[in-house]
């Protein structure tokens, strides 16, 4: 089938085929009708999520496809990268959702994220006859996905692919460039996600773990793929994931700044400040995952060894997104996601009161980080990492709510928590 004929092909001509294929069955739900304008501009769009309170006010313009939770932000995966989560059961019938809308609150959310390296993951089982989006919809989507969103996505990992979205792709192949083509990978059980992103960080919906132990059950004991690996045991200098509280009492000198920090930032802040783009590029999982075991069996680690800026970048975010609990602590979670309500004169105040609050070493290591951070933004006009960008990379990393994953209605306002307190660090930390 040309690329010519499949482009013209109208989507009554393959309605009856796809109809045919197996699709994964819907319980009944009850859904609030749509009843919002949406914004004209995308700017508008990407500018309305960002500004978002954690729970959108009812008459927010995408307050009625963020109530669904369809598109959620989960930090980052194994290799450093932004992980986009698409939940197809969250989906409702599609007479009662704006698929437009949806398409524009989509890439609103990319916006965010395309300038760096970031992945894609699509939970497909809940796509029904009922919510499943049309055809030309479907093609419409993937032509307003242009270089800028193509560009930087790593990989698209689709799990629980059926026949239908199998066909699909065989379909729309004449579309899809060779290039994207090899990004698209299938993941047919949810252990086989932890080679890429921690499954524990993401929100996976009851349903589609649910169908997960379906199928597990429905095979022979000899075809059972591996379960999610257990929590490996700590080891004795155990540094990822462990309490920065901890990591004082260990240091010789109880020092409240951990080591990984130091190792990493002290790298970066002679050799890698001029690196264009430094925090938005992934690293490779190998070496990533050496230098945490060389770590974590109390080795030392040089990275001036290594000159490999993208690596120390990656250790740096995985090791505060490894932390129990995150730097800015469970506590702050709702001041901090609500500090856009705090007046513009009052916000340095109320901020330094905020970290003010913090044990002694997560606010040591805060102030080290960001007198960093503040060193990188100063060179922006080269590595194009200005406060902003800056926010984005580090804003889901620094604070998360306790279910790991957040909606995209949270992360906004801590993205802009975080580039406030990068814009006014030398007076939050005067």
């Amino acid at each position: 089938m040309s690329a010519e004929l499949l482009v013209d092909l109208g989507e009554d001509a393959l309605a009856p085929e796809l109809d045919r294929l197996k699709l994964s069955p819907l319980e009944d739900q009850k859904w609030p009708p749509d009843a919002l304008a949406m914004s004209n501009s995308e700017m508008e769009i990407s500018q309305s999520l960002a500004a978002g309170s954690p729970h959108l006010a009812w008459d927010h313009p995408f307050y009625d496809i963020a109530r669904h939770q369809i598109i959620e932000v989960a930090g980052d995966d194994n290799f450093g990268r932004k992980v986009i989560v698409f939940n197809a059961c969250r989906m409702p019938p599609h007479h009662e959702l704006d698929h437009k809308k949806l398409l524009m609150y989509l890439k609103g959310t990319l916006d965010q994220y395309v300038e760096s390296d970031y992945t894609l993951i699509y939970f497909h089982h809940g796509l029904t006859g009922e919510n499943k989006p049309s055809l030309s919809w479907v093609r419409e989507a993937y032509k307003e996905f242009d270089r800028k969103y193509k560009k930087n996505i790593k990989a698209l990992y689709i799990v629980h692919p059926t026949m239908f979205i199998k066909t699909l792709l065989i379909l729309f192949k004449p579309l899809i460039s060779f290039k994207f083509g090899r990004k698209i990978n299938y993941v047919s059980y949810l252990s086989e996600l932890e080679d890429v992103v921690k499954c524990d960080q993401l929100v996976i919906p009851e349903r589609v773990q649910e169908y997960d132990n379906k199928l597990r059950s429905s095979l022979k004991p000899s075809a059972q793929p591996p379960m999610s690996p257990p929590r490996s045991t700590q080891l004795p200098n155990q540094l990822f994931g462990v309490s920065l509280a901890v990591l004082r009492q260990r240091s010789p000198d109880c020092d409240p700044v951990p080591v990984v920090m130091k190792d990493t930032i002290s790298f970066l802040s002679e050799r890698g400040l001029e690196i264009e783009g430094i925090f938005r590029r992934s690293a490779n999982v190998t070496l990533v995952k050496e230098v945490q075991l060389r770590y974590n069996s109390g080795e030392a680690v040089s990275f001036y060894e290594m000159e490999d800026f993208h690596l120390a970048a990656v250790i740096l975010k995985t090791f505060i997104r490894e932390l129990p609990e995150p730097l800015l602590t469970y506590q702050l979670y709702n001041d901090v996601v609500n500090f856009a309500a705090v007046p513009s004169e009052n916000q340095v105040a109320a901020m330094k009161a905020l970290v003010a609050t913090l044990p002694e070493e997560n606010y040591a290591t805060l102030r080290y980080l960001v007198t960093f951070l503040a060193q990188v933004a100063d060179n922006s006009e080269i590595n194009k990492m200005t406060n902003s960008n800056l926010a984005v990379v580090f804003g889901p990393n620094l604070l998360w709510g306790r279910d790991n994953a957040m909606s995209l209605s949270a992360i906004g306002p801590i993205n802009n928590f975080t580039r406030t307190l990068l814009d006014q660090q030398h007076l939050v930390f005067e």
